[in-house]
């Protein structure tokens, strides 16, 4: 998706009627790193949020805890620049390859939401921290924000 793509006005979605919503309308959506492969975030995505998305070629979300359209970035600054949108097999699952601006994906202020890992080392299994918060959440918002998608 090197420039956003521009669907012809009045032309039918078949690009997008190819995409199985659940029952709540909405698609998960992982963002990965363009560059690196990395994967920072899972959201939700309604039609609406996919349509914005390709129409500006900025990751546009689903928030189900607001309940509208959640435009990455809108708060933070850290949007999320879409380069490629990829459909998996069964059709029910998105993959934005995206450059994260600021380097931060994650309302914790990691790089991304995926920064617990399972260490099966001790007597149990729990969940540890392995990367570093990179800007303190409450200077990104002013606020403490209490997340989610």
């Amino acid at each position: 998706m090197t420039a956003p793509a521009q669907p012809t006005a009045g032309a039918p979605e078949d690009w997008l009627a190819a995409l199985h919503f659940d029952d709540q309308g909405l698609i998960p959506a992982i963002a990965q790193d363009a560059q690196s492969g990395t994967v920072l975030m899972m959201a939700w995505m309604n039609a609406e949020a996919v349509r914005e998305t390709v129409r500006t070629g900025r990751a546009v979300y689903f928030s189900r805890s607001r309940g509208r359209l959640w435009r990455k970035g809108e708060e933070s600054g850290h949007v999320q620049q879409v380069h490629d949108i990829r459909l998996d097999c069964d059709g029910d699952v998105l993959l934005l390859k995206v450059t994260q601006v600021g380097g931060i994906a994650c309302h914790t202020g990691r790089e991304r939401c995926f920064y617990r890992g399972l260490d099966l080392a001790g007597a149990q299994p729990a969940w540890a921290v392995q990367d570093p918060v990179l800007k303190d959440p409450e200077s990104i918002y002013g606020h403490a924000h209490p997340g989610g998608h």
